[in-house]
């Protein structure tokens, strides 16, 4: 779902996607349960008068506005503690309408998840959970016709404690120039997070795919003696590659609001060095292993697309993971991918080493079969980058959506060398097995089984 909570989770039980009727109706007479800036409970939302379409809309824009939250509807309480389940309409048709009435009553329109919780027996009744992330798009207006006469058309809420608030002029004016400052800072977020990566990587002349994410809204990571030994042993027991058992990273420690990750051999092809930020950004460059070859007297240095795809998947997943589960960012977050032959290429890389320079660098298949390269590079590159955005949940839970954002990305970081798209995997989210080595193809089908994932051309 787009919102994540550690504190409702640990309230709830785990992940509102994995909750049960029976973990809300529990909540009944628990006073930590009660409604807060980021909980609030209704009997029932019909949504059907102008007075219900703007209740709806206001609640849902409040949450928006600030923290983000989750509205449980079915539920009665008293002094904002659960009293007592009421059971809802939770059928496909009423959904449909609370959807449509957010959507035509609030703007810019409110982005949210909404679950229904069947009660055992009750085909159509229980709970619904309308689950609302805080907005980057804020400040969002009620837009429904207002029911009382000092009201105004535009009002904007926000969650306040338990109850709901009205933004003053001053504080729309300062949420508009957040909005607006804010996607300027993303992209400045994202490009000092990838600059500083860059310039602590070890000189190198190889190629090196590096990426970058950057949470729409930030986390907060917290470093303590504490924290940092389970993030240690995470990464030096998680950090992996799709499929693989065993971690990149050999070594972990603590830098300026962040973590390192650093795996393999400086000096050598493989190299893998991660940093992650407090605020949930994070950068991940990798070392692109390939072969050498000359062709008309020409030599070159190339590699498969499947080691570029299967890094890429990799890094996203694995920064996802670090964005939403260790800093607790949610919502949507900013990608961007740089494939180069060697860091100094990159325009914000570092200064060219003293090092014999490697020939230029391209994408090409490997036949196993014939032992020979098939060429798919038109043309060499020196750099090809690539920037997108996706959900932090669909990189972190490494599903569909994370082969979606990475297709995505792929192809257009393979139109620098000439080619149409990254062929080993599709922009619906499948894994064409037959575009994969025999070695990377266990590793991706496992995966891909894990994760319910399409292969296609599987047997």
């Amino acid at each position: 779902m787009l919102y994540r909570s550690r504190r409702l989770e640990a309230l709830l039980g785990g992940p509102l996607d994995a909750i049960s009727y029976e973990d809300i109706a529990a909540l009944v007479d628990n006073p930590e349960a009660a409604e807060a800036e980021d909980l609030d409970y209704k009997r029932e939302l019909p949504a059907a008068d102008d007075k219900g379409k703007e209740e709806l809309a206001k609640d849902v824009a409040a949450f928006a506005n600030h923290i983000g939250g989750v509205l449980i509807v079915g539920m009665a309480e008293a002094q904002g503690v659960p009293s007592k389940v009421m059971d809802c309409d939770i059928s496909d048709a009423h959904q449909r309408h609370l959807q449509q009435v957010v959507a035509r009553n609030t703007a810019p329109a409110v982005r949210f998840d909404m679950r229904a919780l069947h009660k055992p027996g009750e085909p159509g009744q229980g709970f619904l959970l309308l689950a609302v992330p805080r907005s980057p798009y804020g400040p969002h207006a009620v837009t429904a016709p207002p029911t009382k006469r000092s009201e105004t058309t535009l009002r904007y809420p926000r969650r306040g404690a338990s109850k709901t608030e009205w933004l003053t002029e001053t504080d729309v004016a300062t949420a508009y120039h957040r909005r607006f400052s804010d996607a300027s800072h993303r992209g400045r977020r994202l490009a000092v997070v990838e600059q500083e990566l860059l310039h602590t990587l070890p000189a190198s002349n190889v190629a090196h795919l590096i990426v970058t994410v950057c949470p729409e809204v930030p986390g907060d990571m917290q470093i303590t003696r504490d924290s940092y030994g389970r993030y240690k042993e995470e990464l030096l027991s998680g950090g992996r590659l799709l499929g693989e058992a065993a971690s990149v990273f050999d070594e972990v420690r603590i830098g300026s609001r962040r973590l390192v990750a650093s795996g393999g051999d400086p000096r050598s092809y493989w190299y893998n060095q991660c940093e992650l930020h407090r605020d949930g950004s994070g950068s991940w460059a990798m070392r692109i292993g390939g072969r050498m070859s000359i062709v008309d007297g020409v030599e070159f240095w190339w590699t498969d697309p499947d080691t570029v795809v299967y890094e890429l998947l990799s890094a996203l997943h694995g920064l996802g993971v670090h964005a939403r589960d260790r800093s607790g960012s949610t919502g949507t977050a900013v990608i961007k991918a740089a494939l180069v032959d060697a860091p100094h290429s990159h325009p914000s890389g570092p200064s060219k080493p003293q090092m014999t320079p490697m020939p230029p660098f391209r994408i090409d298949r490997y036949n196993t079969q014939l032992g020979t390269r098939s060429p798919l590079s038109t043309q060499f590159c020196a750099y090809a980058d690539s920037q997108s955005a996706a959900l932090l949940d669909d990189l972190a839970d490494g599903g569909t959506g994370l082969v979606q954002a990475g297709a995505l990305v792929a192809d257009e970081l393979f139109h620098a060398f000439g080619i149409a798209e990254a062929s080993p995997v599709t922009r619906d989210g499948e894994i064409r097995s037959e575009e994969w080595s025999p070695e990377l193809r266990r590793n991706i089908c496992r995966w891909a089984e894990a994760h319910q994932i399409s292969v296609l051309g599987s047997r």
